[in-house]
């Protein structure tokens, strides 16, 4: 398993893409402020929407209307920031992959999708019968929980990779 991720990194970091984000002057750069950009448009709406599974403005606005104004943004930020960490990735993907921070901001990567998966696949999946309720059900109070967790996590092995 480990020799095909290095050989895929490897792939990547040989690849035009690679060559280009290295090459051009201006373009890590411009990635990497895409990439905190795409980044806020992620995390913002998502820890809203975690927020307010825990209860904070549960007299404003509905889960059910938090979810459907919030998760749209959240979901284009999660597509810029994974298409620009892939460029930032190609320009030095062996090195990166080798830093003590690179397993942990895949795992908690990793983690957070999965929670997501977890969350719509399960107690989301049965929102109106609870949507009105005062108190979310735990497992929606879990889920805000990972969530805002492992996101939080995965900003900050991300800062760590380029000091590990």
């Amino acid at each position: 398993m480990a020799e095909l991720l290095n050989a895929l990194l490897k792939l990547l970091q040989g690849s035009a893409l690679g060559e280009a984000v290295r090459s051009a002057e201006y373009l890590y750069p411009a990635l990497e402020a895409s990439h905190i950009l795409g980044i806020a448009v992620l995390v913002g709406p998502a820890f809203t929407f975690d927020l307010r599974l825990l209860g904070v403005g549960r007299h404003v606005v509905s889960v059910t209307s938090a979810a459907r104004n919030l998760l749209p943004v959240s979901h284009v930020g999660f597509a810029i920031a994974v298409i620009t960490g892939i460029a930032l990735l190609s320009a030095q993907a062996t090195v990166i992959a080798g830093t003590g921070a690179a397993p942990w901001k895949l795992g908690l990567l990793i983690l957070a999708c999965l929670n997501v998966l977890v969350f719509h696949g399960g107690v989301y999946r049965r929102v109106n019968d609870w949507a009105d309720a005062s108190i979310t059900p735990v497992a929606a109070r879990i889920g805000a929980g990972v969530s805002l967790t492992a996101w939080t996590g995965v900003i900050f092995t991300g800062r760590l990779l380029a000091y590990t």
